[in-house]
């Protein structure tokens, strides 16, 4: 069976650093502004400051939101150059040479994880670290985060970390109804 590489993300542990959107930045050389993982709260902001709930039983949620590198993307088949793709290994990415910066990808992400580079007139978004997997080595987020909330791995590995993760624990895949079969899973509070 092929690899089909996946992430599950584990809010109860996520406290909202930010550091794996920081690190991805630096890893990657993302422009200013932009995020090839943002961090939400529980309001669907990238606010922390307002909690849900009613007092006295308020509670701060964080969602980490990377690209989903769905089975079905929407994104790479109105690319009018090719230069989103898809590889075998379930990796969505965009080739930064063949963008033309359109923007028609954006327009079709139910996720929001691609942004346009406006200086460099490219699309940006996750490539799962692609240049660190082939090194043997963890995505950026997943490395750096300090509360070990990101898992990476082969979802078809029933050995794998993910896999167990995603066959033992409830789990949600955002936005599920899209239709898109995201790689992405959540352990949510």
């Amino acid at each position: 069976m092929a690899k089909k590489m996946g992430l599950v993300i584990n809010t109860k542990r996520c406290v909202g650093c930010k550091t794996c959107t920081v690190a991805c930045k630096m890893e990657n050389n993302v422009a200013a502004g932009l995020a090839r993982i943002r961090v939400l709260d529980g309001h669907q902001q990238e606010v922390f400051e307002k909690p849900t709930g009613t007092y006295p039983n308020l509670k701060l949620e964080f969602v980490p939101i990377p690209c989903q590198h769905c089975e079905e993307p929407p994104c790479v088949p109105v690319c009018p150059t090719g230069a989103s793709k898809k590889r075998e290994d379930g990796i969505v990415y965009v080739e930064k040479e063949e963008c033309i910066g359109c923007g028609a990808c954006l327009a079709v992400c139910p996720y929001n994880a691609r942004q346009m580079d406006n200086e460099a007139k490219k699309v940006e978004k996750c490539s799962f670290c692609m240049h660190r997997l082939e090194e043997n080595k963890a995505p950026m987020c997943v490395y750096c985060c300090p509360a070990r909330a990101i898992t990476y791995g082969d979802l078809n590995d029933s050995n794998s970390e993910v896999a167990k993760l995603v066959s033992s624990k409830p789990v949600q895949q955002i936005k599920a109804d899209q239709g898109t079969k995201p790689a992405v899973y959540y352990i949510l509070p």
